[in-house]
Formats: structure tokens, C-alpha cells, sequence
């Protein structure tokens, strides 16, 4: 057995690792004290964003009621949603050292058992800000602060009780790529009677109402005002902002198409990078979709998550951008999962995720995607009466003017 063992050393893959670890042992003076400072930083950052999250965030939730009609286009909310791109502000020793964080924000359609709701979960400190800005737009709507709808699910610690199913939403392509945004369905213009209208975020209200006693599915679109994030070109270290980024993707495009033809691009490829451009012009965020089914034991319906997967679908084209499910609590094939040891982990952690909305920071952080806001306002706006679900809850009478205490 010794000799085997010596045999095995003396071949060249192991002497191969001993040079290795010989050149890591002897260069231990060089690299060992920079991972250690990249290790510290790491757990430093994440110790004292978390201590000022927790010390200066204090969310609340309001739900904004919608009038029986509503004479406003998608402009109307992709203005009240420019109130929600906060930029850094910061330098660098409140980033570093006191752990200060842009804001996030959480824009979220749910039906209760039919009942198809408008919800934005926001900082405390921009109540007012959000209020005001959906007033000053939306004259007739209502907005309520109200307790989170979550607790009406308690699935942690009563898991049992409960069907669950969820998932992630990602782009299809890179993020300076547009999706069809309410512009491309002619949403823009007031000047189009309602019955003519063909608004994409019907179809999606239209599913919510269908649902059934017992029945609860979530949506939640997470944002933030947009970092650099994006590796500078030529450079190992530098970072740039998307808008840098697509501005590149445009170079890249025009290279491909005149080396494609050998002159100039074709209508089609020129609507593309026309596009791009548009897009780029408008402010952008941070982004993270997370959609949630749940339901009680026997009233789990399996064939409502087609309902979830296909949520986005008609924002996508096929050489722009979409959107498409990932990451979801299920698995592909069964030994995947030896008894569902791994799907319950799962679906904890994505319920308790949901509840935290958590995305940008632990203990839950994902890659975020970029969307504008004029993207953010076609995939949530209030609809006008093109929606009519039975169960879409509505005010009856209209409301004469906004309440008189919001600040100016």
C-alpha cells in the first residue's frame, strides 16, 4: 500500500500540484494579506449595511385604490415612478464605514382569492414623496397605508398547511435591450377611446381574478436606482453605468451589421439600435421579479403556474428583449430531489425572501437586471376601465380632491 502511495506522488499531475502549492507557499507574503483585506471588506460592508438597514429602514405598505375610471396613459405612472430614483448621494466614508445603502422599493400586484390588488412597499421617510406624486397624477385614487397581506399566509412554521410555488424573472438578452413597453401599444396617446385600447397588463389582471377560495398569488417588482456595475472596457478594475454599457452594445451592433452587408444596417437592424438608444434616454433601476403562488393543502392548483411563467410574456419580442422564468422552488426530474429534502428548503427560503424583499442585500441577494422607467411603467400601471375583472377592486364614487395635508 506504501509503495502505491509513493508510486502515485512520483506522477505528473501530483508534481505538478507541488509546484503549485510551492509557488502559493513562497508568494504567501504577497497574495495572502490582499485576500485577507478583500475578506474583511466583504464582511465589514455586509456587517454594517446590514446594522444601518436595520437601524434607519422601517417599511411600510400602501395600498393605492383605483377609481371606476381612470383617463390617464402609462405616462402618468412612469412620472410617479421618477420619484422613486433616489440616487447615491453618499460618500465614501458613510458608504464604507457607517454602511449607508440607496433605498429600494417594492411595486406589487396581488390577488386575494380573486381580488386583484395595487400595493408599493416603500421606506417610511418616502411616504409622503410616493403619495404625493400619485396624487398629483392620479387626482381620483386612493392610497392607504395598510398592514402587509403576507400575514395572510403564514407559511414558515406551517408549512405543512400550505401548496407553494415560485419563481424569478430574468431578461432574455442584455440589459440595454428594451422589452415592448406600453409606447410600442400605443398606450401613450389619450386621444384613443377605451374599447380600442389593448393594454399588456390586462391579460395578467384577468388571470389574478380567477382565482379561487383559499387561493393567494404575489407579485413583487423590486427597485433601486441604478449602480456601476458593469466592467469598464480595457480596464480590470474600473466599473461604468449601463448607460455606458449599451452605448458600447450600440458600437458593437453597427460594427456587426456593416461587416454583415458591407454597408449600412438594414431598416430593420437600424429600429433596433434606435431603440437601444430611446431606451438609454430614460432613467434607469435595478431590478428584481419575484411572483409567488400560494394556496391552502387541497386548494393548490398545479396548473396555476402557467399562470405565473407566462405573467410577462407579452412585453417580450423576438430580437429586443423579454422577460422568462428561473430559478423556480420546483425540479426538472425527481432525482434531482432525494424526498423533497431540497424543494422544502427551497420553498422556505424563497417565502422568506418574498416576505423580507430581499434582493439587493443579504441574507438574500440576487443579480438584479435593469429596467427603465418607462419598462417599469407598462409591466405596473393602473389600468383605465379596459380592465373590467369582476373581482378587480375599485372605488365606486370618485374622490373630489387629494387630501390637503401632503407636502408641496
Amino acid at each position: 500500500m506504501l509503495e502505491h502511495f509513493t508510486s502515485l506522488l512520483d506522477t505528473p499531475a501530483f508534481r505538478v500540484l507541488g509546484q503549485v502549492y510551492d509557488v502559493l507557499y513562497a508568494t504567501a507574503f504577497i497574495w495572502g494579506p490582499v485576500l485577507s483585506i478583500w475578506l474583511a471588506q466583504k464582511l465589514w460592508l455586509e456587517y454594517v449595511r446590514a446594522d444601518y438597514v436595520h437601524k434607519n429602514f422601517q417599511f411600510v405598505m400602501l395600498e393605492v385604490k383605483l377609481p371606476r375610471v381612470i383617463g390617464k396613459t402609462p405616462v402618468a405612472m412612469e412620472l410617479v415612478l421618477q420619484a422613486l430614483y433616489q440616487p447615491d448621494k453618499t460618500n465614501w466614508y458613510e458608504r464604507w464605514w457607517k454602511g449607508e445603502v440607496v433605498p429600494w422599493f417594492s411595486l406589487e400586484l396581488v390577488s386575494i382569492e380573486g381580488a386583484v390588488k395595487f400595493f408599493i412597499r416603500t421606506p417610511s421617510k418616502y411616504k409622503k414623496l410616493i403619495e404625493s406624486n400619485i396624487y398629483a397624477q392620479y387626482p381620483d385614487i386612493e392610497v392607504h397605508e395598510v398592514e402587509d397581506y403576507v400575514s395572510l399566509a403564514p407559511y414558515l412554521g406551517a408549512e405543512e398547511s400550505w401548496g407553494i410555488w415560485g419563481c424569478h424573472f430574468k431578461l432574455t438578452k442584455p440589459d440595454p435591450y428594451p422589452i415592448r413597453t406600453y409606447v410600442d401599444y400605443g398606450l401613450d396617446s389619450t386621444l384613443t377611446d377605451e374599447e380600442n385600447k389593448s393594454d399588456p397588463m390586462t391579460s395578467l389582471i384577468e388571470f389574478l381574478g380567477t382565482l379561487g377560495r383559499g387561493q393567494q398569488m404575489w407579485i413583487q417588482i423590486i427597485v433601486q436606482v441604478t449602480a456601476r456595475r458593469f466592467k469598464k472596457t480595457g480596464s480590470w478594475f474600473g466599473m461604468q453605468d449601463w448607460e455606458a454599457e449599451g452605448k458600447k452594445l450600440i458600437q458593437d451592433l453597427q460594427d456587426e451589421y456593416a461587416g454583415e452587408t458591407g454597408m449600412r444596417a438594414t431598416k430593420r437592424q437600424a429600429e433596433i439600435i434606435h431603440a437601444i438608444e430611446r431606451s438609454l434616454g430614460k432613467v434607469g433601476f435595478d431590478t428584481g421579479i419575484r411572483a409567488l403562488y400560494i394556496a391552502k393543502g387541497d386548494k393548490f392548483d398545479s396548473a396555476n403556474k402557467s399562470g405565473i411563467t407566462n405573467a410577462f410574456q407579452q412585453y417580450s419580442t423576438q430580437d429586443l428583449n423579454g422577460f422568462r422564468p428561473t430559478n423556480s422552488t420546483g425540479f426538472d426530474y425527481p432525482w434531482q430531489d432525494f424526498r423533497g429534502i431540497r424543494m422544502r428548503i427551497k420553498k422556505r427560503k424563497f417565502y422568506d425572501a418574498y416576505v423580507r424583499r430581499s434582493w439587493f442585500h443579504p441574507p438574500y441577494k440576487r443579480k438584479p437586471f435593469i429596467l427603465n422607467a418607462e419598462e417599469l411603467a407598462t409591466i405596473y400601471h393602473f389600468p383605465g376601465g379596459v380592465a373590467e375583472t369582476p373581482t378587480f377592486t375599485r372605488i365606486e364614487s370618485r374622490k373630489g380632491e387629494p387630501p390637503a395635508n401632503l407636502p408641496v
